[in-house]
């Protein structure tokens, strides 16, 4: 079912279109270097560190948080600072939190979701990113930098969140196409580790972090990015005047 999610005071409900799903969640968790493919673009282009010889809770370790300042919804625009001469899409799988969630296993992960959607992590990479990860708070902070929607599909709807497809189109060209079961690290390993440092409340995200295939934005941009049986969310993309 497609839905959006009210808990409490936590989270609005939304029209599509015009706002997220989601607007205040208590936290967005979101997770680095997931996918090995990303990885190895990201080694290249920005000097990122090997992480080939971590341990999965040492790469988790590396999430960081996004604040919900950040937010769009389906359209956008996403704005690109002035600061900045180099911004690049993400797309990611999310999932948001319905029951709360505190040392939880692996086994009963998922039974904590109440559903998924789309999160693009618009992402600075200059002037502070090359060669440094303790940046990413800011670089990935900035407002418009979170992107949420078109809806939540309750999690009824996803038998199992490690096999969608994800695909992304940046002004009508191929640009991203990956599989959820690519990821290094799965969902449930995500909740069971986030929930032994901190209660998961209702309505937290946690996006699982994007494939390979991101590339800069410019002023005029389309996006489209799609990820199975979520649905699409396309955003537009403009320059900071």
């Amino acid at each position: 079912m497609r839905a959006f999610l009210r808990a409490d005071r936590l989270v609005r409900a939304a029209r599509v279109g015009e706002l997220a799903p989601i607007l205040n969640p208590p936290a967005i968790w979101a997770a680095a270097a997931n996918y090995k493919a990303h990885q190895a673009e990201m080694q290249a282009k920005m000097g990122s560190s090997d992480r080939s010889n971590l341990s999965k809770d040492e790469l988790m370790a590396e999430f960081f948080l996004k604040p919900a300042s950040s937010i769009i919804g389906p359209g956008g625009p996403v704005i690109l600072p002035k600061i900045s001469k180099d911004v690049d899409f993400e797309c990611e799988l999310c999932a948001v939190i319905g029951k709360t969630a505190r040392h939880v296993g692996e086994e009963q992960a998922l039974d904590h979701v109440f559903g998924y959607t789309i999160l693009w992590d618009f992402s600075q990479r200059d002037p502070w990113g090359r060669g440094r990860q303790n940046t990413r708070n800011i670089r990935k902070g900035f407002d418009t930098f979170t992107g949420l929607g078109p809806w939540i599909v309750t999690r009824d709807e996803i038998d199992d969140p490690q096999n969608l497809a994800i695909r992304v189109e940046q002004n009508g060209k191929p640009a991203m196409s990956a599989h959820t079961g690519d990821m290094i690290c799965t969902l449930r390993e995500h909740i069971r580790f986030l929930s032994d440092v901190t209660t998961l409340m209702p309505g937290v995200l946690i996006t699982t972090g994007t494939p390979a295939g991101v590339a800069k934005l410019a002023d005029g941009d389309h996006l489209k990015g799609g990820i199975e049986k979520i649905g699409e969310m396309e955003v537009e993309v403009r320059a900071e005047r």
